[in-house]
């Protein structure tokens, strides 16, 4: 079939994916995303064998992609996964170099993660309850929004990973990392209304916290689907996605706070200069408090 990957290089990617799950502890969805990259690679070198590959080589694939309109944040993701599956090439494979060392991607311009108002939060969350299934939705986003969890923790919830007594959840993050992240008052009494009547919807030995109309562990897609859709019912003006519950979290927790290291913790960032990305949301916050209430923040005509 024209365009499709040598099986020699399937299996080598095969052997990556093992790598990445087994050591790495990666989750289905970034295995995916990872082998999608990859493959982009396979059909760039079609008829080249990938030992033969140079620095000169991945920088004319990736300038060619850039001008297919590859922005640069999509360029830079790609180009890591190339990184990382030659870094694993030349330690399982004995490959002799990596040739996408000291290369970046064209610069991506800096876009701030769009969060809700606290309003159009509260709205979204406190939606009606009329059905096993809508006291499901309600606990996991509120749970998304009082927690700030990755959609992939949410999933990955057990009911013993719920301290209501203590107002804690135990999450797993990524790399297998393990947190514990307070609850609010209206996640909690969610969270109880559904352990109430999960076992009308759950396998007997189904393990997962949320569970889908089959009774097993809930979708990515499912959990997408619903949000959007009581997004459109609670009538937000916005594409309401979990990582939007997240940032939502992130932004009004520093706003109240002001406490970087605190929304770091709970966030499970390694690194605080991914944290700080809210620092410049919270401070557009303040800058329209300042326009709208300080009596010479207006420009005079």
């Amino acid at each position: 079939m024209p365009g499709s990957a040598h099986p020699a290089h399937e299996a080598l990617l095969a052997g990556f994916l093992a790598h990445l799950a087994n050591e790495r502890r990666y989750s289905e969805h970034t295995l995916e995303s990872y082998a999608r990259d990859v493959r982009k690679l396979f059909l760039l070198a079609a008829g080249a064998q990938l030992s033969e590959l140079k620095n000169h080589h991945i920088r004319r694939y990736i300038a060619q992609l850039h001008g297919q309109g590859l922005g640069g944040r999509t360029l830079a993701r790609m180009l890591s996964a190339w990184r990382s599956f030659f870094n694993y090439l030349m330690r399982d494979h004995r490959f002799r170099d990596n040739p996408c060392m000291g290369l970046r991607p064209p610069k991506a311009p800096k876009l701030l993660p769009h969060a809700l108002s606290p309003d159009e939060a509260v709205k979204l969350v406190e939606l009606p309850a009329a059905t096993p299934l809508d006291v499901r939705d309600k606990a996991m986003f509120e749970l998304l929004y009082s927690s700030g969890l990755r959609l992939a923790e949410l999933i990955g919830l057990e009911p013993a990973d719920m301290d209501l007594e203590s107002a804690e959840v135990r999450v797993t993050g990524k790399g297998s990392k393990t947190r514990i992240v307070p609850i609010g008052g209206p996640a909690i009494a969610a969270a109880k209304q559904w352990l109430a009547m999960r076992s009308q919807v759950a396998k007997p030995e189904e393990p997962a916290l949320f569970v889908g109309k089959n009774g097993r562990r809930i979708s990515p897609r499912t959990v997408q689907t619903q949000l959007r859709n009581w997004g459109i019912k609670q009538g937000i003006p916005t594409n309401v996605h979990p990582h939007l519950l997240r940032h939502s979290f992130a932004t009004h927790v520093l706003q109240s706070s002001g406490d970087l290291r605190a929304v770091q913790e709970m966030l499970g960032h390694a690194s605080i200069s991914t944290t700080q990305v809210y620092t410049h949301l919270d401070f557009q916050y303040l800058a329209k408090i300042y326009d709208s209430a300080h009596p010479r923040a207006k420009k005079k005509t």
